[in-house]
């Protein structure tokens, strides 16, 4: 494996191999790879019709009405409509709670509160945080730019009724997972260029920073799209779907295009964690050198040899390591020791 300096590799092409690790699965998700590369070309009626379905939550996750509660609550958007949020509330929580706020993952156009659910039960459990995941709607019944309006719209519901969340409005980490990652890059945005107080910390993995067309590859190196063309579980033609279907045309706008903005300043810290055979892998690094150049707190964790959403398989050593990171990140820099860490 190449050299990686302060979290970022030095080249990325090897990055790409795939790891013993992940040969151990590869066979389980050609049969999935194949299926998802069919639906891409039925009517999307048909598409919803056959329905999403979440991962597995695996055996070992924290149990709700055991280690925390889960509920659900409709939030009015800025169009009237109704916007379904998960909450996760561990037990014996008190007032003033970190929240995490949580964009499923799903390329615009698929996924719900469910998409990262070990993820939000592991947060709210050894965070000791409420974890709030929003059911915004996808595309390509909704486009841009209904995705980030509906995120914006619940998180200030959030910051508004925090007494009944039992959080602090001012103490909030967005985080989310490829299409999540983006809508949360753009929250944080946002607020800062709407000077809204609230938000500390943002974790974006497996990011979508920039539509290809419009890549700064004069200023980043940007090899993944090809290189990871034909990579697992999401490859470069899925991607370019996605895109279709979320946006009505291609556009520089910085809220579709984190990585496009004029200025990462005064951003809060980020975890971006990022895989290395995923077609994503060099917007992500991307992104968070640019965040790093603006002085921006930021940990950058690469998973070679992995595609993207590889945690989807929870017996791969890498995904412990994974969510671990992200329970470490945020106590370390928010919290202090996580449970299960010597308090």
């Amino acid at each position: 494996m190449e050299d990686v300096i302060d979290g970022f590799p030095t080249a990325s092409v090897n990055l790409s191999e795939p790891s013993t690790e992940w040969n151990s699965v590869a066979a389980i998700q050609k049969e999935k790879d194949e299926l998802a590369m069919k639906m891409l070309f039925i009517p999307i009626e048909q598409y919803r019709a056959i329905g999403y379905r979440a991962p597995p939550v695996p055996a070992d996750s924290p149990v709700p009405g055991k280690d925390l509660n889960i509920s659900h609550r409709k939030v009015y958007v800025r169009d009237g409509s109704e916007i379904d949020i998960r909450i996760y509330t561990p037990d014996h929580c008190t007032p003033g709670s970190l929240l995490f706020f949580n964009a499923h993952g799903g390329g615009f156009v698929t996924g719900n509160t469910e998409t990262e659910e070990s993820q939000n039960r592991i947060i709210a459990v050894k965070n000791r945080a409420v974890v709030v995941s929003v059911e915004y709607r996808c595309a390509p019944e909704f486009k841009y730019p209904y995705a980030v309006d509906d995120c914006f719209d619940v998180l200030r519901w959030c910051q508004e009724h925090a007494d009944v969340l039992n959080i602090n409005p001012h103490n909030i980490i967005v985080g989310g997972g490829s299409a999540g990652a983006n809508l949360s890059a753009v929250l944080a945005l946002q607020f800062r260029d709407l000077a809204i107080p609230g938000i500390v910390g943002q974790i974006l993995n497996i990011p979508v920073t920039c539509h290809p067309a419009c890549f700064p590859s004069d200023k980043y190196e940007y090899k993944s799209y090809e290189v990871n063309k034909d990579s697992q579980i999401v490859n470069t033609e899925r991607m370019h779907w996605f895109w279709n279907h979320y946006l009505p045309e291609i556009t520089v706008d910085p809220y579709i295009n984190p990585l496009l903005a004029e200025s990462h300043h005064e951003l809060p810290p980020a975890l971006v964690q990022v895989a290395g055979m995923d077609p994503l892998r060099d917007e992500g690094i991307a992104y968070a050198r640019a965040l790093q150049a603006a002085g921006v707190s930021t940990v950058l964790k690469v998973y070679p040899g992995l595609p993207h959403a590889f945690y989807i398989y929870p017996q791969l050593p890498s995904t412990a390591v994974y969510l671990q990171t992200m329970v470490d990140w945020i106590a370390t820099n928010f919290q202090g020791k996580s449970i299960g860490e010597g308090n």
